[in-house]
């Protein structure tokens, strides 16, 4: 029988977003360590702290095209993680050290770390959300996986322009090293296109922090009636990296789109 991983607390999900959105400017929703949670059932709810959304800080981070704009949006969104909390209904069996996590609803698939928590839900920009990581409490290392729906012009990931275009607009977004005083610092390391999918690898580093390493995977379906951008986001600090880079490589380059 296939096993379910087990259900996050929703206060650990803040450092993947207070930390990784703190020093912009405008930055989507996010979730405070300290946030309120209220138990109905199963469920659990946080409270969410708002600034200006994803969508206006894209439109005026940089000069560029609408369909740019629209891409940083969506991508800028789903990094944030706010998210409700609750009991996952994915299943997971163990393979060698990974649970392959497979959501037949959402038609994704992904291989997890053993041991790794799970929490899914929605927010109003973003439908679903599912996070996954260790249960250490003071570890920035984790994975997600963030689906959105796109407009019809959105038709293939070619759409947004190829992989490298892609990767420079993105990180060109999110870059604020160039203010005075300089801001957020942003590093494109690698891009490149296979098996349907978009993979991205950058840094992040606020002046005077550590290093963060992001590697996303970025692909599209349709669920039938509209095609979804599905966003993976796998992160760890330079002084995680010798126990979650692996971890997080392994498992952002497992995720599969299932096919209807």
């Amino acid at each position: 029988m296939a096993s379910v991983l087990p259900s996050c607390s929703p206060s650990r999900l803040h450092p993947s977003s207070r930390l990784f959105f703190s020093s912009l400017p405008s930055s989507p929703a996010f979730i405070n360590r300290d946030s309120h949670v209220s138990n109905r059932r199963s469920r659990k709810v946080c409270s969410l702290t708002n600034s200006s959304s994803a969508e206006e800080f894209a439109s005026v981070s940089r000069p560029g095209s609408l369909r740019r704009d629209a891409l940083l949006g969506l991508l800028l969104s789903a990094a944030s993680l706010p998210l409700l909390a609750m009991e996952s209904s994915a299943e997971s069996e163990l393979q060698g050290g990974f649970r392959s996590y497979e959501d037949m609803t959402n038609k994704f698939k992904i291989l997890v770390p053993e041991g790794w928590l799970v929490g899914a839900g929605e927010t109003n920009n973003i439908k679903p959300v599912t996070a996954f990581y260790p249960d250490e409490q003071a570890s920035n290392s984790n994975v997600s996986i963030a689906i959105t729906g796109i407009g019809p012009d959105f038709t293939t990931l070619g759409s947004f322009g190829n992989v490298d275009t892609f990767a420079e607009n993105l990180v060109n977004g999110l870059d604020r090293s160039w203010q005075r005083p300089p801001g957020l610092a942003a590093k494109l390391i690698n891009s490149k296109a296979a098996n349907g999918l978009y993979y991205i690898e950058y840094t992040l580093q606020n002046p005077g922090g550590k290093r963060r390493h992001i590697i996303s995977a970025i692909g599209m379906a349709s669920n039938g009636w509209y095609n979804r951008l599905y966003t993976v986001t796998g992160q760890f600090m330079d002084d995680e990296s010798d126990k979650y880079q692996s971890l997080v490589e392994k498992s952002v380059s497992s995720f599969k789109l299932i096919q209807s």
